[in-house]
């Protein structure tokens, strides 16, 4: 349904607001393309009417209390979210002794700066979160550090580098996670280098091992070898680099290894991209292989299935690319889905079945056509994980760190969110992570403003693991018979506190507009945010209209918002509200109507005329709809407050054909010439030259608009 323009909208905003009804609000990430694309899969959303949520019996009531008040009391002391995560793919499998990949979980955290102490920690025998903070050279240049089981070596943040080495795995060793660093520049001045054997990582006979949202570039030999019947392995979200030799499995006659490789960037590769030789099970999907035209570096192949390998490849994009999929006679391998765009060469399936990863893990992959945009948003290291402080050499985790779990069929503290959330202490002054399992959670989460430090952290291999949703929308009757939510009530998650995170999970609004045209307010929020100091990491966050609501406490308030690596979705003012907020390294994706048709606004800034509005920085704007239909924002005076002054910086950011050429229009009869509109450095098809109907800044003007600016000081950190 076309949202009208009129000041009647404003009105039913301003209303919801003022009542002050009760809120659901969740957290917001980094690519949310929903149900139209495939993002949830095969995770059915059960239907429940919000009367059978609310109405408990009296002595379900009292028993959850006795619960709650006995739990409380049992909140322990673990590592940060990011170190508790597990691998997914054949990492996640439960074989030769070893259940999934976890790394070093279940031991100390501690952060590193020096060669000496890196070395230490890895080759321990004990369990270790060892984060790297820093840049860490080589000595000699080609060591490879020889890591021990049961390890986690983080970068933290952006800032982790190994340089001039990297590290082995060898026989036995199992459950290690590399993950988050840059590893680079052993590269010794010769291309195709047959005299040095100096690997980002080499696992020769290992098992049970995830490398994930790494940087690896420049050197002497292969960036990632997985050899000698070394199986039970996942390589994902990686950015690989300006290499020859890339990526290398197999040197066995054994027909071994399991690999799941997903979601990595192999940009500027020239061979191995993968080589896949005599792999049992090898399992490539959604990976973006990108030969950029006109360097010195071509691509001579692109996913090669050798000897006895049997393999998968779904839902690849291949970009320029020479002989992009090659198979020997010898081995299986099983194409489905993919892009081939400036392709040539060879391109080949065939063999026979090859197998069914179903059968060993559950998996949901992205369509091919939106993975570039994906992975240059998403690939790489984070800068939210390992940032954890850890005293150099061996502290404890970050003091005051507690954990409660959560999983729907049992086996944890709760079965539901919101019951955790209820345990937190009020007015808690140190950081309780809420760890939520695996699974669809059918239900509204209020996060109160006497709970502030509240994490809520998926624990699954995926965003898309953990889910928090329900439908209810503006115009949804309350089952007390007291009226409806209004927007703001509307949605499923509601964070009032201050310093809130959201990571590695899904919020979703899945409100029916088709079947419910007979509701008057059609607008329903899966995430509502009305705090200082809020970071979204990693999350999708999925509706149709008014999908995410940033805003304040007050208008008087401050309320900033950090959003990186997530993914956004929605149709009519899907991003709104009058917070400062900024949106990093993510993908905002538009929807069509319920209807089937192409038109909508992707932010309404309803911005107090003395703060910061909203900044989309490094991200990415797409959706499968029809080419110049949506606007890139309109101004929300909210209630018809002439004193708000909206603004929008649009800057950096891949901007797709969907986008109109006069990308900004007016709203509730107030014009967007008037607000604070604006874009900078843009690029794609839907991006566009300074005009009177496209403002941009000017260098200087740009220079007091980054991430920075926004946010004022604060600089957002995981827990």
């Amino acid at each position: 349904m076309t949202q009208p323009r009129g000041r009647a909208r404003h009105r039913r905003r301003r209303t919801a607001l003022a009542v002050g009804l009760p809120l659901s609000l969740a957290a917001a990430g980094a690519l949310a393309y929903g149900g139209a694309l495939g993002m949830f899969g095969g995770d059915g959303w059960h239907t429940a009417s919000a009367a059978t949520v609310e109405a408990r019996t009296t002595d379900a009531r009292a028993a959850d209390a006795r619960t709650t008040n006995a739990q409380a009391a049992d909140v322990r002391a673990a590592a940060p979210a990011w170190a508790t995560e597990a691998a997914d793919g054949f990492a996640s499998v439960h074989a030769l002794g070893q259940r999934g990949t976890y790394g070093g979980r279940d031991g100390r955290t501690v952060t590193v700066r020096t060669l000496a102490d890196l070395e230490r920690y890895a080759t321990a025998s004990e369990p270790y979160v060892i984060v790297v903070a820093g840049t860490i050279r080589m000595d000699p240049v080609g060591k490879e550090i020889r890591v021990a089981s049961d390890k986690t070596i983080v970068g933290s943040g952006t800032s982790g580098h190994i340089v001039g080495g990297g590290f082995f795995l060898g026989p036995g060793v199992h459950n290690v996670i590399i993950r988050n660093l840059t590893i680079r520049d052993s590269h010794q001045g010769v291309w195709n280098d047959k005299e040095h054997d100096f690997d980002a990582v080499q696992l020769d006979g290992a098992h049970h091992v995830w490398i994930d949202h790494n940087d690896l570039r420049h050197m002497a030999d292969g960036l990632i070898d997985v050899r000698k019947d070394s199986t039970y392995v996942t390589v994902s979200w990686n950015r690989l680099s300006h290499n020859n030799k890339t990526f290398g499995i197999g040197w066995t006659p054994n027909v071994v290894t399991d690999i799941t490789i997903h979601h990595n960037w192999l940009r500027e590769t020239e061979q191995r991209n993968p080589s896949t030789d005599n792999a049992a099970r090898a399992h490539l999907y959604n990976n973006y292989l990108e030969d950029v035209p006109g360097t010195a570096i071509t691509a001579s192949y692109g996913n090669y299935a050798r000897g006895k390998t049997r393999m998968v490849l779904e839902n690849s994009y291949f970009q320029g690319v020479r002989n992009p999929v090659i198979r020997d006679s010898t081995a299986a391998l099983v194409q489905r889905g993919s892009v081939f765009s400036g392709t040539s060469g060879r391109n080949e399936s065939g063999g026979g079945q090859a197998f069914d990863p179903r059968a060993s893990y559950a998996y949901t992959p992205d369509r091919a056509d939106v993975v570039p945009a994906l992975l240059k948003a998403g690939a790489g290291p984070r800068s939210t994980i390992g940032t954890t402080a850890a005293a150099s050499g061996g502290a404890a985790p970050a003091a005051g760190v507690r954990t409660l779990t959560v999983a729907k069929g049992g086996g944890a503290q709760f079965t539901s969110v919101q019951k955790a959330v209820d345990a937190v202490p009020a007015d808690n002054s140190s950081r309780v992570v809420i760890s939520v399992a695996p699974g669809t959670y059918r239900e509204t989460v209020r996060v109160p403003a006497n709970k502030p430090h509240v994490t809520i952290a998926g624990s699954g291999g995926s965003r898309k693991d953990t889910v928090i949703v329900f439908g209810n929308a503006s115009g949804t009757p309350r089952p007390d018979g007291s009226g409806t939510y209004g927007t703001s009530g509307s949605a499923t998650v509601a964070v009032e506190a201050d310093d809130f995170q959201a990571r590695n999970l899904t919020v979703a609004n899945d409100f029916d507009e088709a079947r419910n045209q007979h509701v008057k307010g059609h607008q329903a929020v899966a995430l509502r945010t009305a705090a200082d100091r809020v970071v979204l990491d990693g999350v999708i966050v999925e509706g149709d209209q008014d999908t995410l609501l940033l805003d304040t406490a007050a208008k008087d308030r401050l309320g900033r918002v950090y959003v990186t690596g997530s993914y956004i979705t929605g149709n009519v003012d899907f991003v709104f509200g009058r917070a400062t907020a900024v949106i990093d390294r993510s993908v905002l994706t538009l929807k069509k109507r319920w209807d089937g048709t192409s038109a909508g606004y992707v932010a309404a800034p309803s911005t107090p005329a003395h703060r910061k509005g909203f900044l989309i920085h490094r991200s990415v704007v797409q959706g499968d709809v029809a080419p110049r239909s949506f606007h890139l924002g309109r101004p929300w005076y909210a209630g018809g407050d002439a004193s708000l002054n909206p603004q929008v910086t649009v800057r950096d950011t891949t901007l797709g054909e969907a986008v109109k050429a006069a990308p900004w229009t007016d709203m509730g009869g107030f014009p967007w010439k008037g607000a604070r509109f604006a874009e900078y450095r843009n690029s794609g098809p839907g991006a566009g030259p300074a005009g009177a109907d496209r403002p941009h800044l000017s260098s200087e003007q740009a220079a007091g608009q980054e991430v920075g600016d926004w946010l004022g000081g604060w600089r957002p950190t995981a827990s």
